[in-house]
């Protein structure tokens, strides 16, 4: 009779072995988004974390210094198709926002400095990327909205609250809508 616990927990173990989404969302050796756009209203929003470390040319940055301002934290890779294909709208809106209190932030993961740093300048960036290569920084979500997905993207409210997260790449179009909806609740 001692080995019904034991048996069970084995079952339990084989059962969630076999969850999860096999190859679905999985793209060259990395968990894609499904295309999700999560909105939270204003009052069920939870604190954003404090996102911090070298940006990629080893100078401090950490998103406490955006205090007030609705932050758009986009975590990437140079070796992601989807970043790659989203980098130009998101240049494109962090360049139509930079007067409108709003900052953009990278995150990224996974990634070699050099190749980063090129494609950063490569696609003419116009914002700082903190260098993750720990996850520490993704797990500040982990109470909020996580993402295992690369490229996600949040916007945190000038609250410092997490308000959306876009699970894939975004367009222009999308981002500036939600940043603008995300600016009208404030």
């Amino acid at each position: 009779m001692t080995l019904r616990p034991w048996l069970g927990m084995l079952l339990l173990g084989m059962l969630a072995g076999c969850g999860g989404v096999g190859t679905q969302g999985s793209t060259g050796g990395y968990v894609s988004g499904n295309g999700s756009i999560t909105v939270v209203e204003p009052g069920q929003r939870a604190k954003a974390p404090v996102l911090s470390g070298d940006d990629l040319e080893g100078r401090p940055l950490s998103t406490a210094d955006f205090g007030g301002d609705t932050l758009v934290v986009n975590v990437w890779g140079s070796w992601c198709p989807p970043c790659r294909k989203e980098a130009p709208a998101l240049a494109e809106v962090s360049e139509q926002y930079a007067d409108r209190d709003v900052t953009f932030v990278g995150v990224l993961v996974r990634d070699k400095p050099a190749a980063a740093l090129a494609f950063t300048r490569k696609q003419r960036t116009p914002y700082r990327s903190i260098a993750d290569f720990s996850g520490r920084n993704l797990l500040g979500f982990s109470k909020s909205l996580p993402s295992q997905a690369i490229p996600t993207t949040w916007i945190i409210d000038d609250r410092g609250r997490v308000a959306v997260r876009i699970m894939d790449d975004v367009t222009a179009t999308t981002l500036a809508g939600l940043i603008d909806d995300v600016q009208d609740e404030s």
